[in-house]
């Protein structure tokens, strides 16, 4: 009888034990941008070798919303934060304007957060420039059409003014003279300076996931935006 009695005390204050356990608590989802994805960016401030040193600030916004699962990670609008690391004008003699672009931060309309290092990933095409997808590097314009024209329209000149004062063998030196005189205008001259205008479009290649939870997601009217069809395909990574 005392061992029953014993045994029912055990299992009933087992049962009280297991009642008065919290419950654990839920796990909180979270949303991975991963490495490599592409982030669509409009500039915000125009950058030129000719004006920018090492150090400066460029100032971006995001152009497309990023999508994981339905939901909005990254709304349009939302701020990216870069520094130019390196300025290299081209030269007179020879060597293109190069601009190195890193990008550092970006900050959701909410105000979270997330630092890294990044680099372009493509370039508007209408720039002129040419970029570098390994480096990050955007180099200047060659300008060899240019160059060519200002020996021509040297020579031009030289004939012109040489066919007036000697007739045909004062053309054909005044030509030489004129082009000799191009030339050294070329040479004297640098080449195009390496540009981003404002509004120019590059994309930006994570080079490390982005976690965030589902409270830092929380933008108000900002998170409902449409525009979800498609959202995932473009930022996919390549």
């Amino acid at each position: 009888m005392m061992t029953k009695v014993l045994m029912m005390l055990v299992l009933m204050g087992g049962a009280v034990g297991l009642t008065g356990q919290e419950p654990a608590p839920p796990v909180e989802r979270s949303y991975v941008v991963e490495t490599g994805t592409r982030i669509l960016l409009n500039l915000l401030n125009s950058v030129s070798t000719k004006t920018a040193a090492e150090g400066d600030r460029v100032y971006l916004a995001t152009g497309f919303p990023v999508l994981l699962g339905g939901r909005v990670v990254v709304p349009p609008g939302s701020y990216v934060a870069g520094t130019v690391t390196s300025v290299k004008r081209a030269g007179k003699m020879k060597g293109r304007a190069e601009l190195y672009v890193r990008f550092d931060s970006l900050t959701l309309p909410n105000g979270v957060t997330r630092d890294f290092r990044s680099r372009p990933g493509s370039l508007d095409g209408s720039n002129r420039g040419e970029l570098d997808r390994t480096e990050g590097k955007i180099k200047g314009d060659s300008d060899k059409i240019g160059d060519t024209s200002k020996v021509g329209t040297g020579a031009g000149w030289g004939a012109m003014v040489g066919g007036i004062s000697s007739g045909a063998k004062g053309a054909g030196i005044g030509a030489a003279a004129g082009a000799a005189a191009g030339l050294i205008g070329v040479m004297m001259s640098r080449g195009p300076d390496a540009m981003l205008e404002r509004g120019t479009t590059l994309e930006m290649v994570l080079d490390r996931d982005l976690s965030f939870t589902a409270d830092e997601l929380d933008f108000g009217a900002a998170g409902s935006a449409d525009g979800r069809r498609g959202g995932e395909g473009l930022n996919r990574r390549k």
